[in-house]
């Protein structure tokens, strides 16, 4: 979640005819875009490149403004799909998206308060000793004002825009008509498994009720920790579209690149085996690698959680999966790795060899930090960028099709970004001690199955 600038905010539009003319609007300026486009190339004796003329800079403004000003669903899959789900993107298109995550907008006041009186019933005001009209964070779903009870509790107060939750399924068609448009992904790639999903965790991230319930779940596994504050919920205030909580003073975590590396190593050490346990014991993952969602209290040391709206449940076998592939990668052979690969989903059966052989590279290079017996030092490595041209390598073939399952790439969304954290704190970690640690359960299992393979 952003924070915002001093404007005096855009109105969200909440109509669903009124959406959908954005929409049109946003793709009947692209496809005029690109008719012109390739009249120029035409004109100069040469073929157009109908990818490139989608993907032009005046596109990318015409696209970014648009989805941001819609915000909602049509905002957060942008940036879902910004955040390395390894869908094969061109990379004109992931630089677009990308821009989302830095580009949410407030809703004016006015329109805040049309939304309050619904939900809190009018003179609500009168319940706060002080209540900020503008929020100091906005994202792709809400955004969040700080207030004061009458007792003197700080509270951060996140607000729903109007007719998101109305609006998510018919964003999610849009989106997918206009990625399905010539030129930006491979002809046959099945995006439906991926769309499908997305709607669900959205209807997921627009229940504040739910996300209430995993906020105080989450609170209550980390409870007593001394490296993790959550902040405290407040029922009373809370609605479908209203989300009260503890206001926490923290600072962003990016701050702490000026820190002593023993901190730095400190904190994301713990952030890493935060996603260890929560895929492996937990069972439940905060989903959104977003580094806004984490915050450094500099009194205590302790990061600061927040946002618990894209919470995946993740099944007992769906871990076991990934425990037998976090070992074979690390100890077993190629044809092991591709085994529990397949298992998992990031290929099938219809897969052309020369694309399984691609993806298991990818894997295969992914998997670096974690295989070396020492100290990885995330500063001096180039994987980040050998990764990102062997994803655009995989992008650019045209004939791929397999999108692997909707939950395994937003499981790779958050270790994604838990890499590009430690990369941009430069720490330096022994990974694989770190992740044997959680495959003790079944260790011997997948020992055994190799050596009698």
């Amino acid at each position: 979640m952003q924070r915002y600038s001093k404007d005096n905010g855009v109105a969200v539009p909440t109509g669903r005819i009124s959406r959908l003319l954005r929409f049109g609007g946003i793709a009947s300026g692209i496809a005029g875009s690109v008719a012109a486009g390739g009249l120029r190339t035409l004109a100069s004796g040469q073929r157009p490149d109908l990818g490139q003329l989608m993907l032009t800079p005046e596109n990318t403004v015409r696209l970014t403004e648009g989805l941001s000003h819609l915000r909602g669903a049509a905002l957060k899959l942008g940036q879902m799909l910004s955040m390395d789900t390894c869908v094969g993107l061109p990379d004109e298109l992931t630089t677009i998206l990308g821009r989302m995550r830095d580009d949410a907008r407030h809703m004016p006041p006015k329109q805040l308060r049309t939304v309050l009186d619904a939900e809190w019933g009018k003179g609500w005001y009168g319940r706060f000793a002080r209540f900020d009209v503008r929020p100091f964070a906005a994202a792709s779903i809400g955004q969040v004002h700080r207030a004061e009870t009458h007792d003197g509790k700080e509270l951060a107060i996140k607000v729903q825009y109007p007719g998101i939750r109305a609006s998510i399924d018919s964003d999610v068609d849009n989106i997918g008509a206009l990625l399905r448009l010539p030129g930006v992904v491979p002809r046959d790639m099945d995006l439906a498994p991926l769309l499908n999903e997305a709607k669900r965790q959205l209807h997921a991230e627009a229940d504040y009720i739910s996300e209430a319930g995993h906020l105080a779940r989450f609170g209550s596994l980390l409870e007593g920790s001394n490296i993790f504050a959550i902040p405290s919920l407040y029922e009373e205030f809370c609605t479908p579209q209203v989300l009260a909580m503890e206001y926490m003073d923290s600072v962003p975590l990016e701050s702490l690149v000026d820190a002593s590396q023993s901190e730095r190593d400190r904190i994301c050490a713990a952030l890493i085996d935060l996603v260890l346990r929560e895929l492996f014991v937990f069972g439940a993952m905060q989903t959104d690698p977003n580094l806004a969602n984490y915050r450094y209290d500099p009194e205590n040391g302790r990061v600061v959680l927040l946002d618990f709206g894209a919470v995946q449940t993740i099944s007992p076998e769906r871990a076991a999966d990934f425990r037998n592939l976090a070992w074979v990668a690390l100890n077993g052979r190629g044809t092991d790795t591709h085994e529990a690969m397949l298992r998992i989903g990031y290929f099938d059966s219809k897969t052309a060899s020369h694309h399984k052989v691609q993806i298991q590279a990818m894997f295969h290079a992914a998997m670096e930090p974690l295989r070396q017996n020492g100290i990885f030092d995330f500063a001096a490595s180039d994987l980040l960028e050998r990764l990102r041209d062997m994803g655009l390598a995989i992008g650019n073939e045209r004939d791929l099709s397999h999108v692997p399952p909707a939950a395994t790439l937003f499981l790779h969304r958050k270790i994604g970004g838990m890499y590009l954290m430690a990369a941009k704190l430069r720490t330096r970690l022994a990974l694989r001690p770190m992740v044997e640690a959680y495959c003790d359960d079944t260790v011997n299992a997948v020992r055994d199955g190799i050596a009698d393979a």
